[in-house]
């Protein structure tokens, strides 16, 4: 089990917090507009990759993965990063961040689960709470930057009410439970891309609150390891 620091900012003070994070899971195809899901999923497919058996999905993952560091490694050049919130059960009660659910591509093609365990998760060491965002909820915008031979191009951006609802979400994946269990964190899905699915050498994640003038975010490089079969 990680144990992770954040920042925790909130209206008044910015707090240090440790979490011991026992479960990741990681929502797919939460998709409100069924026009934009169809986008994002032609695009996966245009690089062999199926469409998902329902939507939405919920694929687990090890915490081991999540990572807060400025440099990933991954195997070949088939990998590229995809700009998520998320929301974690902490013990100050339901928090806000933003990371990657970085993934190899080749890997996806054949088998999703398994592509999502390859890869480290980037994600930021800053988090808002969700009571204090929830009354402008619709104003928060999420934005991605590739750097891509030198230069930094936009690659995502549009409003969190692209995503269903994080209280359907998280319905959908406990509807016993009804709330997120302690320790557990969910990425809960992502945007479509500007200019299709591709690798970069870094990549920049944000969520950005208009309404209080805030920001959180993280950038991180990809390390390219050879791949000697």
């Amino acid at each position: 089990m990680p144990i992770i620091e954040f920042q925790l900012f909130t209206e008044n003070e910015i707090k240090t917090i440790e979490v011991g994070i026992t479960k990741v899971v990681i929502a797919g195809w939460t998709g409100r507009n069924k026009e934009a899901m169809e986008e994002h999923m032609a695009e996966l497919e245009a690089i062999g990759i199926a469409r998902p058996k329902t939507a939405p999905i919920f694929y687990r993952v090890s915490a081991d993965l999540l990572t807060q560091n400025k440099i990933i490694s991954v195997v070949g050049e088939d990998s590229s990063g995809e700009v998520e919130f998320f929301v974690l059960k902490t013990g100050e009660g339901l928090c806000l961040g933003v990371g990657s659910d970085h993934t190899d591509r080749k890997v996806e093609a054949y088998n999703v689960t398994t592509s999502k365990q390859v890869c480290a998760k980037p994600m930021s060491n800053s988090l808002w709470r969700y009571d204090d965002v929830i009354d402008h909820w619709d104003d928060l915008i999420l934005r991605s930057h590739a750097i891509e031979n030198g230069e930094r191009n936009l690659y995502q951006e549009g409003p969190i009410t692209t995503m269903l609802p994080t209280e359907d979400l998280i319905a959908r994946y406990y509807p016993d439970l009804g709330t997120l269990e302690a320790n557990t964190l969910m990425f809960c899905g992502t945007l479509a891309v500007i200019g299709g699915v591709r690798p970069m050498e870094a990549f920049e994640v944000e969520l950005e609150d208009p309404v209080s003038g805030r920001k959180i975010s993280h950038q991180y490089a990809i390390q390219t390891l050879p791949n000697e079969g």
